[in-house]
């Protein structure tokens, strides 16, 4: 795509108020937008998160009543609970070790130095310490890159941190999976009725927000 079809496609989205209930996503575009979700960047590559893909009514329902009754819990095409790590083990280290050695065709054991690293640092070193909100940071990452490619492919999409996390995890069951929610989104199309969606697009000068040395 051209410099400026990408800056038209995030011109274009905004966090959608009202969605349309009847329109769904279609499964080759929702299959890349998990995709997108997969190739997120992370540190280290940990990925220390789970993302849950919520198409079932019901539960979204029940979900409805710890996010403000805002409707575009229930009313998106896919809403997705964004779940981050609630503690980095030597185990979740060895986990990508094993994964790394095996996609790269090399032993394990080459990878020791990089294994040290990690476990130095987010499981005995400072980040370590505040395990869940490290792993939350790299959930946003997540976040954007989602919103990010689902723009490009004509999909709405909305942040919601409006939400009661315990509560989230207490209807999805993550009380001893390890994992806690951090935030949501919801994704599928506008509704026509929405008026959020002809308001200009706000944001301060770019001198403002760019700082060039």
């Amino acid at each position: 795509m051209s410099t400026q079809e990408l800056v038209n496609a995030l011109e274009w989205r905004y966090a959608t108020k009202r969605f349309d209930a009847n329109k769904k996503i279609p499964a080759e575009v929702w299959n890349a937008l998990e995709r997108a979700l997969v190739l997120t960047p992370t540190s280290y590559g940990l990925q220390p998160y789970r993302f849950i893909i919520l198409t079932d009514l019901e539960k979204r329902a029940e979900l409805l009543a710890h996010s403000w009754n805002q409707q575009q819990v229930v009313d998106c095409s896919h809403y997705i609970v964004m779940t981050a790590r609630t503690k980095i083990a030597e185990a979740d280290v060895d986990n990508w070790i094993q994964r790394l050695a095996q996609i790269r065709k090399v032993p394990a054991e080459q990878l020791a130095a990089y294994r040290g690293m990690m476990v130095g640092d987010v499981v005995h070193g400072s980040r370590g310490k505040v395990s869940h909100e490290w792993a939350a940071r790299q959930v946003y990452i997540a976040l954007g890159n989602l919103m990010t490619s689902a723009a490009v492919l004509g999909v709405d999409t909305c942040p919601m941190e409006g939400i009661v996390p315990h509560e989230y995890d207490r209807v999805l069951g993550l009380s001893d999976s390890g994992y806690a929610t951090a935030v949501a989104c919801a994704v599928g199309y506008r509704a026509e009725n929405d008026k959020y969606a002809a308001l200009p697009k706000a944001r301060f000068d770019t001198a403002e927000l760019v700082r060039k040395i």
